[in-house]
């Protein structure tokens, strides 16, 4: 039996036909960062009232139908400070609970370290209203973490954190004589005031600091300095003045904060495609397995439907076939695609079927991604091509047909409308009989939304994936052809020679026509990128960071 959080359990009589509060930390903004009781609360949230940064980071574990009311902002003048005062979040959380309705709070980083949940939390208990607390990662300790710069090490260094927009005179003489770390939570135009403060009360314009903005998203950005030279670093590099001055960051001053020490320690932003756009031009349902391995090389996935799968036009062939499969009509069922698993999975269930149907049928499959589509149907592959995952690897594998061991001669090959005759051709030569059923078609998808296509016109994005000749075909045909910045990377030769003859270069091909071997090579790609920019001393930057006058040429 599974250990049970003592925060699940029923609320007591008492509070029968009360609401209840949950004020929970959504962590400084990796959604990976949400804890499983966090998770837990907001699925059995009837009200989600969320700052808006954390928004989008909670919103997606709520059930559907959950109410979200706007925190809005009312003081324009507090927004220039970089401290947005709220509508009164105290007064949505307490109208809801007092209809008796389950609310969850979401803050930034952690309620009792972040903002002022506090005061939120003293609301609740005067009116006698129930309310726990789900801790959350704190933005300031989260975002070292993400930074590589630890805030303690063998020793036992001292740890200080610092708001420099509430800290005064004593504060800071406090922490300019201590010797420790100092993480001082500031806004990006604030550093070097913050950064004079300390060496105004005491602490060496030498010591290190790293400041880093947007931190545990693909947005992060990291600027090592000194307390002496931060003001520097950021005219050099033409940081401020910027519109995004008022924007929150976590600084560290002291010694684990060295530059030196980042090298070997920043895993984050060191990561292959760390902060790339990459579109991936796939069907809804086959692309969030290749999205989700993109986020684990610090990508930032936006898939556009170039295809749309729609049933055949006359479905009796389709409906004959899987009847035969039952009355045992066929030796061999074989799937080229997920989709093709899909179709068939669904008519199965159309007619009350399940995977029991295919007892007695041996079932091949083209490729490891069907191959998982079919065991996730509860059905394990007799055949999968050993060699190259194609049409012509599953042939080389494929027995001849013998009289002797097999007493049936036919195979169901569902498949696309568009599908290529190289399988079939190669049974039949095998001695096989093959019904070739049309299980369902594939057509052109709508056309991206007008700001997705400029951004694959101009230059938006890093890279885009192209898993077959007619994704190419239909991206093209819907957005327009991706800008010459924009890294191509293609799963196999055929797919390569359509872009090529769309006038695109190919950076990156994969060495097996497989999507995740295709999200490897790019970011094998992406990686000696960094490494010769590294070593050339250069500054590493996305594709899509173009300096003016280095777009590079085409092969036609």
């Amino acid at each position: 039996m599974n250990p049970t959080s003592p925060t699940t359990s029923p609320l007591s009589p008492a509070f029968a036909g009360h609401g209840h509060v949950t004020f929970l930390g959504a962590g400084p903004g990796d959604p990976g960062l949400l804890t499983l009781r966090a998770v837990e609360a907001l699925a059995g949230a009837d009200v989600l009232i969320a700052e808006p940064e954390v928004l989008e980071v909670v919103r997606g574990h709520a059930r559907a139908g959950v109410s979200t009311p706007e925190l809005t902002i009312v003081d324009e003048a507090s927004t220039t400070a970089g401290v947005p005062v709220l509508r009164d979040a105290a007064n949505l959380v307490m109208e809801a609970a007092r209809g008796g309705r389950r609310v969850v709070r979401a803050v930034t980083g952690d309620p009792g370290l972040d903002g002022n949940a506090g005061a939120e939390m003293l609301v609740c208990a005067a009116e006698g209203i129930p309310f726990e607390v789900v801790p959350g990662v704190a933005t300031a300790v989260g975002v070292p973490a993400y930074a590589g710069v630890p805030l303690r090490d063998a020793q036992g260094t001292d740890v200080r954190f610092v708001d420099a927009r509430t800290a005064d005179e004593r504060c800071w003489t406090e922490v300019g004589a201590s010797d420790g770390t100092v993480v001082v939570s500031t806004s990006l135009d604030a550093v070097a005031a913050a950064a004079s403060e300390l060496v105004a009360a005491g602490r060496k314009p030498d010591t290190p600091l790293t400041v880093t903005i947007a931190g545990t998203t693909t947005r992060q950005r990291t600027w090592n300095a000194t307390l002496g030279t931060i003001a520097q670093v950021f005219k050099q590099g033409k940081v401020l003045p910027s519109p995004e001055g008022h924007r929150p960051v976590i600084a560290v001053v002291g010694e684990r904060s060295a530059p030196a020490q980042r090298d070997q320690l920043s895993w984050f932003e060191s990561k292959p495609l760390f902060g790339w756009r990459v579109l991936v031009p796939r069907t809804k349902e086959q692309a969030a397995s290749l999205s989700d391995q993109l986020r684990s090389y610090g990508a930032v996935p936006h898939e556009v439907p170039t295809i749309a799968v729609e049933p055949p036009r006359t479905p009796q062939q389709m409906e004959r076939a899987v009847k035969g499969l039952v009355t045992g009509r066929y030796e061999w069922i074989a799937f080229t695609s997920v989709n093709a698993v899909k179709a068939v999975r669904e008519k199965f269930e159309e007619y009350g079927l399940d995977a029991r149907a295919f007892a007695g049928i041996k079932v091949a499959a083209v490729g490891e991604q069907t191959a998982a589509a079919l065991v996730d149907f509860g059905v394990k592959p007799d055949l999968v091509p050993s060699g190259e995952q194609s049409a012509a690897g599953l042939l080389e594998d494929w027995p001849p047909y013998d009289p002797v061991f097999d007493p049936i001669d036919r195979v169901f090959l569902p498949r696309a409308d568009i599908a290529t005759e190289t399988l079939v051709a190669g049974l039949i030569e095998l001695g096989w009989e093959v019904d070739d059923v049309t299980a369902y078609r594939t057509v052109r998808a709508s056309p991206p939304p007008a700001d997705t296509r400029e951004a694959i016109k101009g230059g938006g994005f890093d890279a885009v994936l192209f898993t077959s000749s007619s994704t190419v075909r239909n991206l093209v045909g819907i957005a327009g052809k991706p800008h010459n910045v924009t890294v191509i990377a293609c799963i196999g030769p055929a797919t390569a020679k359509t872009a090529e003859e769309h006038g695109l270069r190919v950076d990156v091909l994969s060495p097996e026509p497989s999507v995740h071997k295709l999200a490897e090579a790019l970011a094998d790609f992406g990686l000696r990128r960094r490494e010769a920019a590294l070593e050339a001393g250069d500054p590493v930057t996305r594709p899509s960071e173009r300096r003016p006058g280095a777009r590079r040429r085409r092969t036609t």
